[in-house]
């Protein structure tokens, strides 16, 4: 995915999950094919799951267990879809006082 095109599928996944979740502690980054999704935490901000680009619009997700591991999230999807899953699965470990 190019570079100005990640930018831009982070700030609307960042936007989406914002919506979603009901706060705006959340940031996301483009990382090569990747969408890291950070929590805003005291001191640094934490990651804690990613989509990766599979094709065109098609996203899967991952969320990083405690060892450090990604651990793949079912399905894929458009940005979308995938943000609605990350939130449904991972909104606890997505809200801003849950560290």
């Amino acid at each position: 995915m190019p570079a100005l095109l990640a930018k831009h599928y982070a700030a609307e996944l960042q936007r989406q999950l914002r919506s979603l979740l009901g706060h705006e502690q959340l940031v996301t980054q483009a990382y090569g094919r990747h969408l890291l999704i950070k929590r805003l935490d005291d001191e640094e901000p934490t990651v804690v799951a990613r989509l990766t680009e599979l094709g065109r619009n098609r996203y899967g997700a991952a969320f990083r267990s405690h060892s450090g591991r990604w651990e793949p999230l079912p399905g894929a999807g458009s940005l979308d879809e995938m943000a609605q899953v990350v939130v449904a699965l991972l909104e606890p470990y997505l809200q801003p006082d849950n560290y």
